[in-house]
């Protein structure tokens, strides 16, 4: 267990660096002598980071010990945010962001697969639940700390205590996690990381992932002037709201590991029906504060339950070779947001409304089941079972 938590604690430390940035966003434009909009690349720049350098440095790496891949991936976020607190003007800044950003891509796909491996077969989901938290909780308790101490001490104040957290995360894998964790000194090839993505399994689970990114950034993206404008609730309650979709999320990673390591296919398909109905729910009460709000947490908890299980099968799928295959996990996700950022604003140009954006998530989430439901059904008529690891050091 400690090791998971040596893992989840970096995980939290790369998750609150990626977010907390909206909270002091108008300090650091501020500081840098830019436009808020301007500043916003420093958002966009970091999720490009992670859908595009992730992947390639997980592949430049596969020959490199796992546990010392991490500590690198670790000590790289760790410096970055020393940097980004000295960063003399704009483009240093989202240079800086952009490198820490691809550290974070590799290091969620490679620390996944440290996590299933470190566990028993039943309790893949839990363990990739664990690092998926770090995300959840950095959102309920890194982002407002970061926000605050922003607010306190200059947004410069923020990564240097960003700073202090790499430390400590690359401090707690230095001792706890084994010294063969294992590596990817395997026999497998390029070739190989490729041809497992085409196992229906693994771009079906894919498919999956960007439906459920537009279930849950395609409204979340502007939930802010939805509660203001559409159910009126006063500004001071939006962040106690957010904060309640928080702690559902966090609630929902863990219910997700517990039923991805129960009956996988089955509680997926369910909660995906679930969430189409839970946005469907969303759209009827979005007019009445109290009813929405108590929607708005359970959305929250089943989106990232079932972001829980979908990992747990793409990890499961590409045992074999999964170098490539877990580090498209965050840049499925990044790219899933990107995406469904861009179809509400499209939703909205066009002139629908806040009130059309669960539709538009609803019917992805309908999508979703019938992906799901196809997927499963291919699977149990073939009586195909999950492949093997390939033996590492």
């Amino acid at each position: 267990m400690l090791p998971l938590i040596a893992l989840f604690i970096a995980a939290f430390a790369f998750g609150t660096t990626e977010f907390v940035i909206a909270g002091v966003l108008p300090q650091v434009a501020d500081g840098l002598g830019v436009s808020i909009p301007t500043a916003g690349y420093l958002v966009s720049g970091y999720a490009g980071g992670i859908a595009i350098g992730g992947p390639l440095l997980t592949l430049a790496t596969k020959t490199i010990s796992r546990k010392a891949l991490l500590l690198g991936l670790a000590a790289a976020f760790t410096i970055g945010q020393a940097a980004c607190a000295l960063a003399p003007d704009f483009a240093s800044m989202l240079l800086l962001r952009i490198a820490v950003a691809v550290a974070h891509g590799a290091y969620f796909g490679v620390a996944m697969v440290v996590a299933v491996g470190l566990v028993r077969h039943d309790q893949r989901g839990m363990a990739v639940a664990l690092i998926l938290s770090g995300l959840t909780v950095s959102n309920v308790i890194g982002v407002p700390a970061g926000t605050a101490i922003g607010n306190i001490w200059g947004w410069r104040a923020t990564f240097w205590v960003m700073c202090a957290l790499g430390v400590v995360s690359t401090a707690a894998m230095a001792a706890l996690l084994p010294r063969k964790t294992g590596s990817s000194r395997q026999s497998v090839s390029f070739g190989s990381e490729v041809r497992v993505l085409a196992r229906q399994q693994v771009w079906t689970s894919l498919i999956l992932m960007l439906m459920l990114m537009i279930g849950q950034f395609g409204l979340f993206t502007y939930i802010t002037p939805t509660l203001l404008e559409i159910t009126g609730l006063d500004e001071d309650l939006v962040p106690w709201v957010l904060l309640l979709n928080g702690v559902g999320a966090t609630i929902g990673v863990f219910l997700g590991g517990r039923l991805a390591d129960w009956k996988l296919m089955p509680s997926l398909i369910t909660m995906l029906f679930m969430q189409a109905v839970t946005l469907a729910v969303i759209y009827a009460v979005s007019p009445y504060p109290v009813p929405m709000v108590v929607a708005i947490t359970v959305w929250g908890g089943l989106s990232f339950a079932i972001g829980t299980p979908i990992q747990t099968r793409i990890l499961t799928w590409t045992a074999d070779a999964s170098n490539l295959a877990s580090s498209l996990i965050p840049a499925g996700f990044n790219v899933g947001i990107a995406l469904a950022a861009s179809l509400g604003a499209a939703m909205l140009n066009a002139g629908y409304g806040y009130r059309s954006l669960p539709v538009v998530g609803a019917m992805a989430m309908l999508v979703a089941v019938a992906v799901a439901l196809a997927s499963h059904l291919q699977e149990w008529r073939r009586n195909t079972t999950p492949p093997l690891p390939v033996a590492a050091e």
